[in-house]
């Protein structure tokens, strides 16, 4: 028998060749597939659970990694969630009354629906704008702190029931609420135009009346704000019904069809996410503003084609402060009216970095036609100035359908 010879570390240098290492036995090609069969079912089943049952809370996954948990998130696709007995009822109503057409007769009327503290300090200048058109129009006053002083018949007798409005709360929202629901009960009512007590006419009202009357949509801001200001402000307590990728932002400020007015004041589902999460403060030191956000998720979510995504109503952001531009005495000039007359695009401001900007033009019927038909904030010492130019600079553009 042949000895076996022992090999010392130190002596390994002196080999000229390399020894063979130990002599590796590849597994069976079929079991190899076998392994990997099994691998490939495993992450398959993984994935399907994940997307048929969606975890609520993501603890868990944060727990592996936040970034991991965040690109797994963006790879999955989108889950169907089954939509609660509520849900349901909630969007069978809402499309009931949206498939109902329109009703404009002769006697169609518009609702000017204005929220105000107290007087109204345009009266005056309403007064002339509604010269000569009744029987088209009608005018509804919510005044949170003071009754109104008056100095046009158009608006006497006009109040409805009010109550304390606050900056930034429900109340807002609950004003405007009140205001639609005492406007439909004139079934004349088939647009409805909410104004503020800074609000002022940039058209005839001949313009106006036929500018919205035969408008196939309703004027609600709409516009997707991903910054801290915007998606920031949802709540996890508005979840499962109003997920974060469907919160929208807007301006308050609308024109709505009788379709939409009636739609709004039959829900309560989504009114009651609003106003039971969406306020300062509430979750985690978040500004919800629900005037901002209500009714544009509200129409994002039920009747995103039935919305024009801008407002008729013109505001001045550019000082990119918490309030728009108010207009003084000194600026109210012919080339301020004509220019904010004439604009026929707009842009939505994101709080994105310092600001990322969002144009789109405005469109009426699928035609680009200027955006604005009234204007705020104006100073009521404005007043005078507005009454000597409002009768060239609302014949300025005749309407042509």
């Amino acid at each position: 028998m042949k000895a076996v010879k022992r090999w010392s570390i130190g002596n390994l240098a002196d080999i000229p060749v390399s020894l063979p290492g130990a002599r590796y036995r590849a597994p069976p090609p079929g079991r190899r597939r076998v392994w990997i069969i099994m691998v490939l079912s495993l992450i398959t089943m993984f994935f399907i659970m994940a997307y048929m049952y969606p975890h609520h809370s993501k603890r868990a996954c944060y727990m592996i990694s936040s970034r991991g948990c965040k690109a797994l998130a963006d790879w999955l696709p989108p889950s169907l969630r089954e939509y609660s007995d509520d849900e349901i009822a909630a969007r069978v109503v809402i499309r009931e009354i949206l498939s109902s057409p329109p009703v404009i007769r002769k006697n169609s009327k518009i609702a000017f629906m204005f929220l105000t503290p107290g007087t109204l300090p345009f009266e005056r200048l309403w007064d002339r704008f509604f010269l000569g058109h009744e029987g088209k129009f009608s005018v509804y006053i919510h005044a949170s702190k003071e009754r109104p002083v008056h100095y046009s018949r158009y608006f006497l007798n006009r109040e409805i029931r009010s109550d304390e409005v606050v900056w930034g709360r429900i109340s807002m929202v609950d004003a405007e609420r009140r205001l639609l629901a005492n406007a439909l009960r004139d079934t004349s009512n088939q647009q409805f135009v909410l104004l503020s007590d800074s609000c002022v006419p940039l058209r005839s009202f001949e313009y106006i009346y036929n500018y919205l009357m035969h408008s196939n949509l309703s004027y609600v801001d709409c516009f997707d704000d991903p910054g801290q200001h915007g998606a920031g402000r949802h709540m996890n307590h508005m979840l499962p019904e109003i997920p974060k990728k469907d919160f929208r932002k807007g301006a308050q400020w609308f024109t709505m069809k009788r379709q939409h007015a009636v739609a709004t004041m039959a829900d309560s589902l989504y009114y009651s996410k609003f106003r039971d999460y969406c306020g300062p403060g509430i979750e985690n030191n978040k500004n919800c503003i629900a005037d901002e956000h209500y009714l544009p998720t509200f129409f994002h979510m039920l009747d995103p084609g039935g919305i024009a995504n801008w407002t008729v109503t013109q505001v001045d952001w550019s000082e990119r402060k918490w309030h728009p531009k108010t207009y003084m005495p000194e600026d109210i000039t012919h080339e301020l009216l004509n220019n904010l007359t004439s604009t026929d695009t707009l842009v939505h401001v994101t709080s994105v970095g310092m600001g990322e900007e969002i144009w789109m033009p405005c469109m009426w019927n699928g035609i680009q036609r200027p955006c604005y038909l009234f204007g705020r904030k104006f100073h009521p010492d404005t007043l005078d100035k507005l009454l000597d130019l409002f009768s060239n600079y609302t014949r300025s553009v005749t309407w042509n359908l």
